[in-house]
């Protein structure tokens, strides 16, 4: 799936739903639970989560593939991966001291 920023997308298994805040050129596989994401809006057959060894996304935290970067707007109990992987929650980038 070609993704854009802005993009808002949710989860057929779960109540997961996130919004693009940054992408690449390429073509990715982005799913939630184990089923690929949707746009928000689109009708779609309801499904079970599959546990696929990723940890479920935490409502405000922003999650980084590569060049894919993600804010979950919603959080439910699918995991997030891309292309197979599970994406990983973006650490905070520390502030210098000021001493």
């Amino acid at each position: 799936m070609q993704l854009r920023t802005g993009q808002r997308l949710r989860s057929v298994a779960c109540e997961t739903t996130v919004v693009v805040v940054r992408t690449g050129d390429e073509d990715v596989d982005l799913r939630c639970g184990g089923y690929p994401m949707v746009p928000v809006g689109t009708d779609a057959p309801a499904a079970e989560p599959v546990a696929d060894g990723a940890p479920p996304p935490v409502m405000g935290k922003r999650y980084a593939h590569g060049d894919l970067e993600l804010l979950c707007t919603k959080a439910g109990v699918g995991g997030l991966t891309v292309d197979g992987v599970a994406v990983a929650p973006k650490q905070a980038t520390a502030l210098p001291s000021s001493g």
